[in-house]
């Protein structure tokens, strides 16, 4: 029997098979940020170890990271944790990514375009949404604190295997559908726990015909369904993409990495443990009405209505529904927004902005919207002035900011205030996710874009 891309890349990262228990794998990369690294730390230091291979990890503060100047952290928690990680990385010798330099960035954003993730990998960080890295086709997974501490003192982790899903997505995406919609169209089939102890294989021509940029954010919202990770194939678009960054092969290590990672593919005849397929003509623009990301609709959709909804489902609607303030059966398109968000590592590359520039070129932000427009990295905002896209974005009324996980989270100042209705291109819809009493709507750069000049939820294709 074949093996499924996974299995090929676990398989060769296994140290140890322990019996009747978890799997000893070794890790190619450990990612680290501020907010999960320091009891990591204080682990090996309280046991007198060192970090075994520092050259494995990298370290960037980006959830505390403020988005309109980076000189300072007025916040007394986040400014101890940014200081703690720089300490942290300068006692045990990790390469670390200082807020304000151009090495900084999401962590998420800047490990693939600097080529620190390569096809191939195991990939882990004491983050959720590792799993973004899954797109350049490697194995890349969100960890525990414990677990970081695992892997700084020995660079392995002791895992136990997920099964494995392929999900297939086939056809040609219509006008105004990118690969947020996607993702938000898949988590509203399969549920936020449908891929629960899974790692997803996305696959299909859809899928093929991604740019990067497309595959990283898929990947990225592949623990909203509750896998453990989400891997692409790589391919011609992965090797272009990955050519000549920093820390990519140069030369004839960069021919021989090729000829290795075009291996990595399921083979034709791997039998996954579960596979679904989605066809992409069936995919509009989306939106969420919930509190989760897989409370969502069709942006001229409504929002669904207690009709044969179990007794726990309706008290789960109900629930949504108070807390973002909508009713059952309500059309929201043409609903008023307060806020809006371009950025996270789901949706802040230059593609992205690319995106919502062309939306907004020769319009006006509505005078009723707040709008952050945060890059994922410094590479990408030098990008965004290099291409004038910048320019764009100031003749439209909007302010270019700098690199921050920014309004993601409610981590750093860009908090939206309770009550208030923010439509944003991060991962996450949850309770106070934004802010304490925020509402957060997900969605693409495109209909973001096109709500931050209507001032109301808009569906792109209209604009």
């Amino acid at each position: 029997m074949g093996k499924t891309l996974f299995d090929k890349i676990w398989d060769r990262h296994v140290v140890q098979n322990v019996e009747d228990g978890p799997t000893q794998l070794y890790i190619d990369r450990l990612y680290a940020h501020e907010v999960t690294s320091p009891q990591a730390f204080d682990t090996l230091r309280d046991k007198g170890i060192k970090a075994f291979r520092p050259q494995k990890v990298v370290a960037m503060p980006d959830h505390n990271t403020p988005s309109d100047q980076q000189e300072r952290i007025d916040d007394p928690i986040g400014r101890k944790q940014v200081e703690t990680l720089k300490a942290n990385c300068e006692e045990f010798g990790i390469r670390h990514f200082a807020m304000g330099t151009h090495d900084n960035g999401i962590i998420h954003v800047v490990g693939p375009e600097k080529g620190l993730s390569l096809p191939g990998m195991t990939i882990v960080c004491g983050d959720s949404h590792t799993s973004t890295h899954g797109a350049v086709g490697a194995i890349a997974m969100g960890i525990g604190t414990s677990e970081v501490a695992q892997v700084l003192a020995s660079q392995c982790i002791l895992q136990s295997k997920p099964k494995t899903m392929r999900i297939n997505i086939e056809g040609e995406l219509q006008s105004g559908v990118v690969a947020k919609d996607v993702a938000l169209y898949i988590m509203a089939q399969m549920t936020t726990s449908g891929a629960t102890g899974y790692a997803v294989e996305y696959a299909g021509s859809t899928v093929r015909n991604m740019s990067m940029e497309g595959r990283l954010t898929l990947s990225n919202l592949s623990i909203e369904m509750g896998s453990r990770a989400g891997i692409i194939a790589p391919d011609e678009t992965t090797f272009e993409y990955l050519k000549n960054r920093e820390y990519a092969p140069k030369g004839d290590a960069w021919n021989a990495a090729v000829e290795a990672w075009k291996q990595l593919v399921s083979d034709d005849d791997a039998v996954f443990d579960k596979e679904v397929t989605f066809r992409a003509e069936d995919i509009a623009p989306r939106i969420t009405y919930g509190t989760n990301p897989g409370a969502g609709i069709a942006i001229d959709g409504t929002i669904p209505t207690m009709d044969s909804l179990s007794e726990a489902e309706q008290v789960q609607l109900r629930g949504m529904l108070d807390y973002m303030q909508f009713e059952p059966g309500e059309k929201l398109e043409g609903h008023p927004v307060d806020y809006v968000f371009l950025g996270a590592c789901t949706n802040g590359r230059i593609e992205d902005f690319r995106a919502f520039a062309s939306v907004v070129k020769g319009r006006k932000k509505a005078e009723n919207v707040v709008a952050w427009l945060v890059p994922g990295s410094w590479m990408v905002r030098d990008q965004i002035i290099a291409e004038g896209i910048d320019r764009v974005l100031d003749e439209a009324g909007f302010e270019l900011r700098l690199p921050s996980c920014s309004s993601c989270l409610a981590m750093n100042p860009d908090k939206v205030p309770a009550g208030k209705l923010a439509i944003s291109t991060s991962n996450r819809n949850f309770v106070g996710r934004q802010g304490p009493g925020a509402r957060t709507i997900l969605a693409s750069p495109l209909t973001v874009a096109a709500s931050a000049i209507t001032g109301v939820i808009t569906d792109p294709r209209k604009i």
